[in-house]
């Protein structure tokens, strides 16, 4: 697999390290570096941000160059192999599917010649890889959804999503951490705290975790009976 990558400054504290071809193989290098980063516990580096297929660090200038950082980053880029494939860490998330709490679910049904319970059966069917935290705080972006789930996003966004709601699109599922707008495909909520300031770590997912969706019985028995 041939891989680009290419590094630009954010301003005088912060270094970005992209890479393509943008995938889930891409997605583990990300999380290896970023460790890897971390672990070297070098004077003058703050933090390691993993995104999809970035990397952005955090520096001290007047305790580590720029220069020097960059041929860090190189050397490591060189060697890394991408994070395991099996998350190490799975977090159970309990969820309503449709209903008022997935107002979307008859459309997405709909939409890709399924019913309503086994949009809900391939949704909690997998663990799925937090491939980024992005959006807002604690907005984990979960891949990859199975592909009789792929779907656009929705053509017109809505301006006020609820908090804790599941949604999916574009190939991906995620959770709004809050009160947002967004543009994905409510299938269902869940009470699920993603994202508290006052918490260590403030998110409940990190980058690299795995996420399963369990659906809470009586609203999937509801769903269940809505295809009869």
């Amino acid at each position: 697999m041939s891989l680009t990558w290419s590094m630009q400054p954010l301003g005088e504290g912060a270094l970005l390290l992209e890479c393509t071809p943008v995938d889930t193989l891409t997605n583990r290098l990300m999380l290896a570096l970023a460790d890897q980063v971390t672990a070297l516990d070098l004077p003058g580096i703050e933090v390691a941000l993993p995104a999809w297929a970035s990397l952005m660090v955090l520096f001290d200038p007047l305790c580590l160059t720029r220069t020097r950082l960059e041929a860090v980053l190189t050397a490591l880029v060189r060697e890394v192999e991408p994070a395991p494939a099996r998350p190490a860490r799975v977090v159970d998330i309990q969820v309503r599917y449709g209903g008022e709490d997935g107002p979307d679910l008859p459309e997405v049904a709909a939409y890709l010649g399924l019913s309503e319970a086994e949009v809900i059966a391939l949704h909690t069917s997998q663990i799925y890889r937090v491939m980024m935290i992005g959006f807002a705080p604690g907005f984990p972006y979960l891949g990859p959804l199975p592909a009789a789930l792929d779907l656009p996003r929705r053509s017109t966004p809505r301006t006020a999503v609820p908090a804790g709601s599941v949604a999916i699109a574009a190939g991906m599922t995620g959770i709004y951490p809050a009160r947002l707008p967004g543009g994905w495909h409510l299938i269902g909520r869940t009470e699920a705290q993603l994202f508290d300031p006052l918490r260590d770590p403030p998110t409940l997912v990190l980058p690299g975790d795995g996420v399963r969706f369990n659906a809470e019985a009586q609203r999937r028995k509801g769903a269940e009976g809505s295809d009869e």
